[in-house]
């Protein structure tokens, strides 16, 4: 570490010292960035190579020759567990949600709407047969009629038989019906390309400025190091309490403000305190929205798996159509009541007849797609990336206090400075 903080290697072997320190560096680097890109933010994977080979060369040209840079990049990685950190943790976790997730929920919705086409085809193709049943039960119906007629033996032409019209060209409710299923389908994979596009797109927009704030963050720190005395210097450092020893004045380390603290304890103070729990309340609504997104997703695959079964359950509807039909004929039917005993009614042939069919709202040969149950991984990786979150909360403090400690070992002369500086300002309170 004390070569890789120099500003110069002092000879030759501290010199290939660090260039071995900054190429190990760069392809740990390098292949973190490749991973990134290509599974996380879901670029191309020869894009992806070209960038992660193009970074990691100017990564090390960076860290060899310019200290300052060495600096920055070596508070980026403590600065990975403060605010900027959990925005990079934050949009991986959507991006996880929104790949996984969001499809499987738009995959069970269209399973339920399968199963609404399903039936409804069905139903329709048997309400078509059913009206064929009456065509059939009124033509037979008229011939018994007619028959009826004929041997009455009038003399009048006539037709006992029902024009009943029906609808044989079944093919065209089935193409408006394929033609609605179609469109259905179309709009739920452009809704579905649109989520995805959408959330890639702000994904990659949020990742890449997470990393130009981390850089700059790091960057603004060092400039505020380096140019302010007061900056972040309210630590008790080993070369504040040797410097208290040197000039017989430890007592003023013992009688500090209380906003001092060490920067290697565990103490915090109230303003950080309070900060912490901003951040994870701020943090819990995040949570709770994803939980509501995951929800989701079990309620879809719930409905969808609901919807299959109990279509596979539905009971065949039988339908009876009866016809009963008795007629007689009488001449003259005013003679009955003058002479009642000489009058007669003629029966004629009676007609009775019961016609069954059956309406079916489901069948087997339906093309439906089996309802996709929820990632239970999907669900463990984003817990775990927030139990990491909760944690960088509490960790932003210490992640702070880490940066002091490397701007100070590589700046040793300015970190003098500020001791000093701090020092007479104890003294003179």
């Amino acid at each position: 570490w004390s070569v890789y903080s120099k500003p110069v290697p002092a000879n030759g072997r501290e010199l290939w010292t660090l260039f071995l320190q900054c190429s190990c560096v760069t392809v740990v680097i390098g292949g973190l960035f490749y991973n990134w890109m290509f599974a996380s933010l879901e670029y191309s994977w020869h894009l992806s190579i070209a960038m992660a080979i193009s970074f990691s060369l100017l990564l090390l040209l960076t860290l060899f020759l310019v200290h300052p840079a060495r600096c920055v990049f070596s508070m980026i990685m403590p600065t990975l567990g403060t605010k900027q950190g959990r925005k990079l943790l934050l949009s991986t976790c959507i991006m996880i949600v929104a790949v996984n997730v969001t499809p499987n929920i738009l995959s069970n919705i269209k399973t339920i709407l399968q199963v609404i086409k399903c039936i409804c085809k069905n139903s329709s193709e048997s309400l078509l047969n059913s009206t064929a049943l009456l065509g059939k039960a009124s033509w037979e119906f008229g011939d018994a009629i007619q028959k009826n007629v004929d041997s009455a033996n009038i003399d009048r032409p006539m037709n006992g038989h029902f024009q009943f019209s029906l609808l044989h060209n079944s093919s065209l409710i089935y193409h408006q019906m394929h033609l609605a299923g179609e469109k259905i389908g179309r709009d739920f994979l452009a809704v579905e390309v649109l989520v995805k596009d959408s959330v890639q797109i702000g994904n990659k927009l949020v990742a890449g400025f997470s990393m130009l704030y981390l850089s700059f963050e790091s960057t603004w720190y060092l400039k505020n190091y380096l140019t302010n005395l007061r900056f972040d210097n309210f630590y008790i450092t080993k070369k504040l309490e040797c410097l208290a020893v040197d000039r017989k004045s430890a007592h003023l380390l013992v009688r500090s403000p209380r906003n001092l603290i060490r920067p290697t304890g565990l103490k915090l103070s109230r303003e950080e305190v309070m900060l912490c729990l901003v951040q994870t309340m701020l943090l819990t609504v995040a949570l709770m929205l994803m939980l509501v997104v995951v929800a989701m997703d079990h309620f879809a695959f719930s409905m969808a798996d609901t919807a299959v079964r109990k279509a596979a359950q539905f009971s065949v509807v039988p339908i009876a159509l009866s016809i009963k039909y008795r007629a007689k004929i009488g001449i003259l039917p005013f003679l009955s009541k003058l002479f009642p005993l000489f009058y007669e009614e003629l029966p004629l042939q009676d007609f009775e007849k019961s016609y069954h069919h059956y309406l079916i709202s489901s069948s087997a040969h339906c093309s439906i797609s089996p309802p996709k149950p929820p990632s239970p991984s999907v669900l463990l990786v984003v817990g775990l990336l927030f139990c990491t979150l909760y944690a960088t909360v509490f960790l932003e403090t210490y992640a702070r206090r880490l940066c002091r400690t490397i701007a100070g070992s590589f700046f040793e002369s300015w970190e003098e400075k500020r001791v000093l500086y701090l020092y007479k300002k104890l003294s003179r309170k």
